[in-house]
């Protein structure tokens, strides 16, 4: 058996989930970098307690939950039905599926495989770090004796761009975008001056789409969203950028493979009142038929 499992930090599956996933979240050393864990956990049982409210009303307004799950389950569905070689399922970190109960549903032999797929195009310490960290916690737990390969990133694959391009110009071939902008997750500085690549690898991802759609669009930006406290984050904001923008712009969420409520929210609903033009948002790669032959294919490399 060859078990491909697509690793993400989660989307709530109802309210209830909202307080877990924030607990989870800030008690992560890797979000929240407090060495001492008593004091991390009282650090994050106050942030929890300061965001929860919000975090309802936000999920609230997107239905009660986030897409993210039944995306990814609608992916793995796909990929069973299209592939003989591997087997897919998912696990999330900071809310169900966990990975207890994700691996209990197997009975693995040694010559068996898993091969562990972060969701994230670009490395990071605070996505893709945490989660192989934890998947290898796991797996050690329940003494798990199949091999075991990772998939890193993947923002430099030629099928990958390919995809990007053909859902950008998709979307332009409705109506004269002028602008496009690239919207990252941002980071803080204080992450990025330790060494973490994310930076480095978004900003080399979106110059090499910038050089394939340069005459497509009269201008085209990198930009970062989701910052939150008053620490240094990585700039410009993408809520700035359309607050600034003179022209009808498309929006494509390059950090994100699933769309979830930093998409579906954040840029879908949220940043509409900051605008100063209208956009159009663009969906993430999700269970299109592009994304699935894109991994099928990797898989192979």
């Amino acid at each position: 058996m060859k078990l491909v499992l697509f690793l993400n930090m989660g989307g709530v599956n109802k309210l209830e989930e909202c307080e877990v996933f924030l607990k989870n979240m800030f008690n992560d050393p890797y979000i929240l970098g407090i060495k001492n864990n008593l004091l991390r956990k009282f650090v994050a049982f106050m942030i929890t307690k300061s965001r929860l409210k919000a975090m309802r009303e936000n999920y609230e307004k997107m239905g009660g939950k986030s897409p993210l799950t039944q995306i990814t389950q609608n992916l793995c569905d796909k990929l069973n039905l299209k592939s003989n070689e591997y087997k897919f399922d998912f696990i999330s970190l900071y809310v169900p599926p966990f990975a207890l109960d994700v691996l209990s549903k197997y009975k693995f032999k040694q010559e068996d495989e898993i091969i562990l797929f972060p969701l994230y195009p670009h490395h990071s310490t605070t996505t893709v770090s945490t989660s192989l960290e934890m998947m290898e916690k796991e797996l050690k737990k329940i003494k798990i004796q199949a091999s075991v390969r990772v998939i890193d990133v993947f923002y430099n694959d030629d099928m990958y761009n390919q995809m990007i391009i053909k859902h950008i110009l998709e979307k332009k071939s409705h109506f004269d975008y002028k602008a496009l902008i690239f919207s990252a997750h941002s980071l803080p500085l204080s992450i990025i001056k330790k060494g973490d690549l994310y930076e480095k690898h978004v900003v080399k991802h979106v110059e090499f789409l910038k050089e394939k759609l340069k005459d497509k669009f009269d201008e085209i930006y990198l930009s970062y969203q989701s910052k939150l406290g008053p620490v240094k984050w990585l700039e410009p904001n993408t809520s700035d950028v359309l607050a600034n923008l003179n022209s009808k712009a498309l929006i494509y969420p390059i950090s994100f493979c699933i769309d979830c409520s930093e998409t579906i929210f954040e840029l879908g609903m949220e940043y509409k009142y900051l605008a100063k033009c209208d956009y159009e948002l663009i969906p993430c790669p999700n269970d299109s038929h592009e994304f699935i032959e894109f991994i099928l294919n990797y898989l192979k490399i």
